[in-house]
């Protein structure tokens, strides 16, 4: 049995801690729970977890970051390097999305994600991956796009795809669910998990997250 990822949440509403600690699957063991800045550095420093799950907004920051969460990936970052943070926040305001990944956050979803989906996260993160709620990841693309370098798509990759797979493809890429891209193109989930197993051998892709990637550097997005 593969051993649970350890977490700590950081929150400053109790409620919201303990309902999302009862939520989160067996694939994670949360070791701690922190409610503002000062205790969170602790906590982290002392626990050394594999992934924080970070409110964005918390008390206790000194002025300088104004949001919390900020403070503590400034702080913590430096006790518990091997450390990744996904945000959790009730915002999905750009600004909010974009400092606290550029503080060093690996990936944000909102509060209205399930239970499932958090664990998801966390596994994802924790492997490595950016994750972030639909929609979410046009902010970050936006923001981070002129850093990454931008490579023009070839006329003969795009020539790949049908242009039905162009349109999943994009949409995939903003970090849409399969469900969501059904919905927006009204075709079926089965349909969407086709075209994109089409796209990914089509562009000798193999992850959503390789695809994101690519799309964003050819500013397809």
């Amino acid at each position: 049995m593969t051993t649970p990822l350890r977490i700590v949440i950081i929150d400053d509403h109790s409620i919201f801690r303990s309902g999302l600690r009862a939520d989160l699957d067996d694939t994670v063991d949360v070791v701690g729970e922190a409610a503002d800045v000062p205790s969170a550095v602790a906590m982290i420093a002392e626990t050394k977890p594999d992934v924080v799950l970070l409110d964005v907004h918390l008390p206790g920051a000194d002025g300088e970051f104004g949001s919390g969460g900020e403070a503590v990936l400034r702080e913590a970052l430096p006790l518990a390097p091997d450390t990744r943070y996904l945000a959790l926040s009730v915002s999905d305001a750009a600004e909010d999305v974009v400092r606290v990944i550029r503080a060093g956050a690996r990936g944000y979803i909102t509060k209205g994600a399930s239970g499932a989906e958090v664990s998801a996260g966390v596994r994802a993160v924790a492997a490595g991956d950016a994750v972030f709620s639909p929609r979410l990841a046009g902010f970050v693309l936006d923001a981070f796009g002129a850093v990454t370098g931008e490579i023009a798509a070839r006329p003969d990759e795009l020539d790949r795809l049908s242009a039905r797979e162009q349109e999943v493809m994009r949409l995939i890429a903003r970090g849409y669910s399969y469900k969501e891209v059904a919905a927006d193109l009204f075709i079926s989930v089965k349909t969407v998990e086709t075209h994109v197993s089409a796209v990914l051998r089509k562009l000798q892709l193999s992850s959503r997250h390789e695809l994101t990637a690519w799309a964003s550097a050819r500013r397809l997005l």
